[in-house]
């Protein structure tokens, strides 16, 4: 099963129409993710602001790698576009409100057995795709993570890459994250980039195009590719933004992640493009 068969799992509990709710919560995004921003202030450990994401990883059987990190990139897109994110007044959308405002950083964790189910209770979103479960929470400064979360552990289990990266393209027209695997990182960077990629994808996107990507559950697929490959992912997206390539390019969004390099790969490096097809 691929990103085609992706749900999430909000805890709003509306039952209503979220539309006007996602609208604004859609607009606080891209226009967060346009601005300058860096509200980071290294003598107020508050501003240093991180999104925590939780992948379930059991001992047996262990997810597939794919689906894990299109199960990360699906939670995180789905709180950034949640309906408490476009309320007025939150606590949902203020958590938003001032991680938009710093540097974009994600710190994903691993969890199993009661563990994992005891972070549900964090304010978040839940995610599965196949067998593969993950969960994004609201934002909040690194020095005050929510102890539920801040004692699952960062490094451990690694996941072997899924083969034949690309096959699961042709079944659909879903947006795509693509990963330069040439950069060897781990389950949980990747899993960090790969919701990066989502979010600013769906920053990028025309309002109602990230509407009906909400409506289905953002079905997306996550493809770990060879560098030479991933060159070309990059050359298509820079396309996509530059809007060069007349029909080919007409409508469709794209997103490119450089990361800060605090983790695993160098300053500077472009891990993850995401395009929309």
């Amino acid at each position: 099963m691929t990103g085609a068969d992706a749900a999430s799992h909000s805890d709003t509990g509306d039952t209503g129409d979220t539309t006007p709710l996602i609208r604004a919560a859609h607009r606080r995004l891209s226009t967060a993710m346009a601005a300058d921003r860096d509200g980071e202030d290294p003598t107020d450990p508050t501003t240093v602001q991180a999104m925590p994401l939780v992948l379930e990883i059991p001992h047996a059987p262990l997810p597939e790698r794919r689906e894990l990190l299109e199960a990360a990139a699906v939670a995180c897109v789905a709180v950034c576009l949640d309906p408490r994110a476009g309320q007025p007044e939150s606590a949902f959308a203020a958590s938003l409100g001032r991680w938009y405002g710093a540097r974009i950083r994600k710190i994903a964790r691993r969890a199993r057995n009661k563990r994992w189910v005891d972070a549900q209770a964090v304010p978040g979103v839940t995610a599965t795709v196949g067998n593969a479960h993950a969960r994004a929470f609201t934002p909040c400064p690194v020095n005050e993570t929510p102890a539920l979360l801040n004692r699952l552990q960062i490094e451990g289990t690694d996941l072997p890459g899924t083969p034949e990266q690309e096959a699961v393209l042709a079944a659909d027209r879903h947006p795509v994250i693509w990963v330069d695997a040439g950069l060897g990182m781990s389950v949980g960077k990747a899993a960090a980039q790969v919701s990066h990629g989502s979010m600013l994808l769906a920053a990028a996107m025309d309002v109602e195009d990230a509407l009906d990507w909400a409506a289905t559950g953002f079905p997306l697929h996550v493809c770990e590719v060879e560098s030479a490959r991933f060159a070309e992912a990059c050359a298509e997206a820079e396309q996509i933004r530059d809007g060069v390539g007349g029909d080919l390019v007409a409508g469709r969004a794209a997103a490119v992640v450089q990361d800060a390099g605090y983790t695993e790969v160098a300053p500077g490096s472009v891990t993850v493009v995401a395009v929309t097809r």
